[in-house]
């Protein structure tokens, strides 16, 4: 169970967890397949992953690279390996600072404390295109993961990657934004969702 209520700077910014060995990744991004995005209200979104164990990582490290060209190509800034139907415990973020790309690899990530204050913003997801609503959660966050290489990282945050870490570790445990919703605000959008996807298909 994460701890509520840290204080605190940000110790570690996402530049600096971006550095490595994620960059090392980056020119793999552009020269790769991209995945298929699962669409809610798929059961693999709603399956809690399970964790990465030593004999992944190679699969990790194949995976990876598309997980990155499928998101930059949606376009989106977070995708979790779930989102691409594979029950692992991976997540990719990068909110591209200034327009840079700066990578993050989130491996077995888990969320280690939050801060008492909250904040709400308008959220939308890759397996919900096109539906947004606003969602409130702890205004920053700290969260501890293995990189590529194995390595324990620990990343504080605070504003849109706060949101975007919480938002891709819930994938991780089976969890929608549209869950912080009431049933009504909820079932509207998937009901708005599933017309979208009927006359897409009927094109």
């Amino acid at each position: 169970m994460h701890r509520s209520c840290y204080k605190g700077t940000l110790r570690k910014r996402a530049e600096d967890v971006a550095e490595a060995p994620a960059r090392r990744y980056i020119p793999l991004m552009l020269d790769v397949p991209t995945l298929s995005i699962v669409l809610a209200p798929a059961p693999i979104l709603k399956r809690p992953a399970r964790a990465v164990r030593n004999e992944d990582y190679e699969t990790v490290r194949a995976l990876v690279p598309r997980m990155f060209a499928t998101m930059y190509q949606a376009p989106g800034i977070g995708l979790a390996a779930p989102q691409v139907g594979v029950g692992l415990r991976v997540a990719v973020v990068d909110l591209k600072p200034e327009e840079k790309p700066s990578p993050i690899v989130l491996i077995n990530p888990e969320v280690v404390a939050t801060s008492t204050e909250m904040v709400t913003r308008e959220e939308g997801c890759l397996s919900l295109p096109n539906q947004y609503a606003e969602v409130t959660r702890p205004a920053r966050v700290k969260v501890r993961f293995f990189d590529l290489d194995g390595r324990s990282q620990e990343i504080e945050a605070e504003g849109l990657l706060s949101a975007c870490l919480q938002h891709e570790i819930d994938h991780l445990n089976g969890i929608l934004f549209i869950d912080y919703l009431s049933p009504l605000k909820r079932n509207i959008i998937l009901r708005r969702l599933a017309k979208e996807q009927r006359q897409k298909q009927s094109r």
